[in-house]
């Protein structure tokens, strides 16, 4: 299966879409809530009742189907480094008029991958958007515009305390992205969902534990057991020799890691649409901590591409199809 993209969405995919030279500027105020069931949501991703601003202009980007907007808002977690305070959003919104209740168009928060190349998560937000799905691009701590080039920190750290720290930044990021989806007039609050792949798979699981919101999620190449996926990957060799040269030990990394493993704190994700797709012979989320994350999100359903986590690109035709598919359904899940 060939997969045909136009040449103007293929140079946004490369290079991403531009700020227009004359952009209309929205500025808006979001009412936080949380759901009366909060007191259950781990107390490191816990968010009171509280407001917040925003601002939305469009992006210069020649496309008939949707517009793009760039959404920012201020990350709920003020870190030392200036740049990585704002989160910054593609609004990928479809082009048709919203005249009533039945109208109203789901949303996915969609995730990029750890190495922080954005094209493979516009294309899934291209495709979303292509049947009337809006998809929010969000751009997790320290990556893109979020990182100081003077700046050595990153979401993903030699030291685990700073990844626990950069993944909780991310949780939170992402339930404010959920509400301002949740409080726009074109959207079904009862439809919104997440996306993610990989690393954005891992910490979209762990958001939707938080956020009762994201009632559709799917996850692309993510697993469960964190502590081993991060010791265990080749990806992160460098971070384990630091870790073990500063006298760090595997027991202190796994359990330091626990503080974000979605398989910790599943339970509270039931009742919810969730449809996972895996590589079968994965180098990066070996198959033991996808079958963790699996079992303990209640053995959704799961479907296995062949191959590894990189060879897995051969498959993009049908993950394209199949999360158009999840999104598109009719039927939302229950409220947890």
């Amino acid at each position: 299966m060939r997969l045909i993209v136009p040449v103007a969405t293929t140079l946004l995919l490369l290079v991403g879409p531009a700020i227009a030279a004359e952009p209309t500027l929205e500025r808006g105020t979001v009412n936080f809530q949380p759901a009366p069931d909060e007191s259950l949501v781990a107390e490191r991703f816990r968010l009171p009742a509280h407001t917040f601003d925003y601002q939305l202009r469009p992006m210069d980007v020649p496309t008939e189907q949707f517009q793009i907007l760039e959404l920012t808002f201020p990350s709920p977690v003020q870190t030392p480094h200036e740049k990585n305070n704002t989160v910054y959003c593609e609004y990928y919104r479809p082009k048709h008029d919203v005249t009533g209740e039945n109208k109203k168009m789901p949303a996915v928060i969609v995730l990029h991958i750890l190495g922080g190349d954005f094209p493979l998560a516009r294309m899934f937000c291209n495709a979303l958007a292509q049947k009337g799905v809006a998809a929010l691009f969000l751009k997790m701590p320290y990556y893109g515009p979020r990182r100081d080039p003077a700046v050595s920190r990153r979401m993903v750290s030699p030291d685990p305390k700073e990844t626990v720290e950069g993944l909780t930044q991310a949780v939170l990021d992402i339930r404010r992205a959920a509400a301002w989806l949740g409080s726009r007039e074109e959207i079904d609050a009862k439809r919104l969902g997440i996306f993610g792949i990989s690393l954005g798979g891992i910490t979209g699981a762990l958001a939707a534990t938080a956020e009762s919101r994201l009632s559709n999620v799917c996850l692309l190449l993510a697993g469960g057991d964190l502590g081993k996926v991060a010791w265990d990957s080749p990806e992160l060799a460098i971070i384990r020799k630091r870790w073990l040269s500063g006298g760090g030990t595997r027991e202190e990394f796994v359990t330091a890691l626990r503080e974000v493993d979605p398989v910790r704190y599943a339970r509270s994700i039931s009742g919810r649409r969730i449809l996972m797709m895996n590589a079968a012979n994965d180098e990066v989320i070996p198959k033991v901590c996808t079958e963790s994350l699996w079992e303990s999100f209640g053995k959704p359903p799961i479907h296995w591409f062949s191959g590894g986590h990189y060879s897995c690109i051969w498959h993009l035709p049908e993950a394209l199809s199949q999360v158009q598919t999840f999104f598109t359904a009719t039927e939302s899940a229950a409220s947890p």
